[in-house]
């Protein structure tokens, strides 16, 4: 029975079991293309950033992506790497198959989903690895699921169609296959194929029950689209019933992904309106809401009615608590939280030390969170990338790059998204000379900038005057592959609309303008209010 939601959606997802395209000759056609690594789309790159919120408690997702298990690396990986990227000048497929197969080297499971791995970036070489593995009969469940994976970031959907389809004929279980599916529509911004991936399950003779639903709604929260998720929710509650667990995960998406207190407000009161208990985990998301937007009166009031009610604060609750005092100044009765904690018979962790040394350092208290990190590391607890990204706001140029040094010693990076929030500090701070010095240094830490670093770069230059140099970089980014931007087309544009000979001014006589800080995430459009008839 399809959800009444899905009647404002028209779009439909492919359907494996028709399709007439067969990967074989997806691949060919994809394989003479130029493809530049990152999509327009920034939710299209890997999902493994641990850029977030010191205090952001996300619901357990239990369909990520890892990292293979490695026990012994194969001798075989990097002479197989050699080769597939040599392969990647080759002019079919085809030739480069069969320059594959005469190589010496064998294939195995592990060697195939470990090769794959590291070319998530490059998706046609992983791809290619793929199919040589699959030839040899090496590839599984595990390695299907991981190509999806791969394909559905760089949006090679219907390629991962295929694969799906493949899958089902050869007897294997897809149900895993559909639900990364579903999550990588939703983090591709097309939360109407989500839906429809979760109804297309019926194909495979796979009943689209609770957990399918449930892992639905948490791809749509996780991902911005928590609106959509909430009326899903409230739209099928006779097939799926309302619970604590389903408002928890909208709870989650307004709180911790969106950080809209106005919305989870309302959500709470709904739950009561629904005659649904808050349990622990309603009681942690609405803390964490409150502490990320330093409202240190709600945060402790609703700390203690838990209590009160017989719930156990657990240490996701104790670390909202330490930030919002911390950010508030009150570093005193932060380490009497830590206390408490400690009485409770919980133990401050990395994340609870990293949610007093943030906003330390936001707040330019450097030498504090200093302290806070000495403290750290007499317990036994060593620095994370969260630890060092958090120092990054305190810190000047040089100070800059001494972090990201420790952090490449320390093998925490430096990531794509540590670059994104340094050229914004620096545009933020009207320093874009300093953001030009680290688009440099980008290189040296083997860090490829994609279409949201070029977005970054290109936009922090036209708003401080620098018209010339962005639109040099604009250019590099267009000879990438990157598609064209229309705002930074019309930022760049702009100033020979007004004037005609503005753009050959130098940078310090046109005012600046201090772009949004990069840490924070684009606000994602949404209504206020849910059509009550709808539900």
């Amino acid at each position: 029975m399809p959800f009444p939601f899905l009647v404002h959606h028209p779009a439909t997802v492919p359907s494996p079991l028709s399709s007439s395209s067969s990967t074989q000759q997806l691949f060919s056609l994809a394989f003479h293309q130029t493809f530049f690594i990152s999509s327009q789309n920034p939710l299209f790159t890997s999902n493994f950033s641990t850029h977030q919120s010191l205090s952001s408690q996300t619901q357990n997702y239990p369909f990520e992506i890892a990292p293979p298990a490695v026990h012994d690396s194969d001798p075989q990986e990097p002479a197989l790497l050699h080769l597939l990227k040599r392969f990647a000048h080759f002019s079919s497929e085809t030739e480069a198959m069969a320059s594959l197969n005469e190589s010496a080297i064998k294939a195995t499971p592990g060697l195939v989903c470990s090769v794959i791995w590291t070319l998530r970036e490059e998706w046609r070489l992983a791809f290619l690895a793929f199919k040589w593995g699959d030839k040899w009969g090496c590839s599984g469940e595990s390695t299907y699921e991981l190509m999806i994976w791969v394909l559905g970031n760089h949006g090679k959907f219907n390629m991962a169609w295929c694969l799906i389809r493949d899958l089902y004929r050869s007897s294997m279980d897809t149900r895993r296959a559909m639900f990364i599916m579903i999550d990588r529509y939703a983090a591709a911004g097309d939360p109407c194929k989500s839906i429809q991936t979760f109804h297309t399950m019926e194909k495979f003779r796979m009943t689209p029950d609770e957990e399918a639903f449930s892992t639905l709604i948490k791809a749509l929260c996780r991902y911005g689209n928590v609106e959509e998720a909430e009326e899903i929710m409230l739209v099928n509650k006779k097939l799926f019933p309302l619970n604590a667990d389903g408002f928890n995960i909208i709870l989650n998406g307004w709180c911790n992904v969106l950080v809209d207190v106005v919305e989870a407000k309302r959500v709470w009161r709904k739950m009561s309106n629904y005659c649904i208990i808050p349990n622990a985990t309603s009681y942690t998301h609405m803390i964490s809401c409150f502490s990320k937007l330093g409202n240190l009166f709600d945060s402790l009031r609703l700390y203690d009615e838990m209590k009160k009610r017989g719930w156990d604060p657990g240490i996701e609750v104790y670390n909202s608590l330490v930030y919002v005092l911390a950010r508030e100044n009150c570093l005193n009765e932060a380490y009497n939280i830590l206390k408490k904690m400690r009485k409770s018979g919980l133990q401050p962790n990395c994340a609870t030390y990293n949610a007093i040394i943030r906003p330390l350092c936001e707040a330019e208290k450097v030498e504090e969170a200093r302290n806070i990190l000495s403290t750290m590391k007499e317990e036994n607890l060593s620095p994370t990338m969260e630890t060092y990204h958090a120092f990054l706001h305190g810190v000047d140029f040089e100070g800059t790059l001494e972090i990201l040094n420790h952090m490449k010693a320390a093998a925490l990076g430096p990531i794509g998204d540590t670059f994104l929030f340094i050229l914004g500090k620096f545009f933020k701070a009207e320093q874009p000379e300093h953001a030009l010095k680290i688009w440099a240094e980008m290189k040296h830490f083997e860090v490829l900038p994609d279409s949201s670093h070029y977005i970054m770069l290109v936009e922090g230059l036209a708003k401080s005057g620098w018209l010339v140099k962005a639109r040099e970089y604009y250019d590099e980014m267009r000879s990438c592959g990157i598609l064209d931007e229309p705002k930074l087309k019309e930022l760049l544009e702009e100033p020979k609309k007004h004037s005609g000979h503005m753009g050959q001014r130098g940078p310090t006589e046109i005012k600046r303008s201090k772009p949004l800080n990069a840490w924070k995430r684009k606000k994602v459009k949404r209504k206020k209010k849910i059509n009550a008839d709808k539900r």
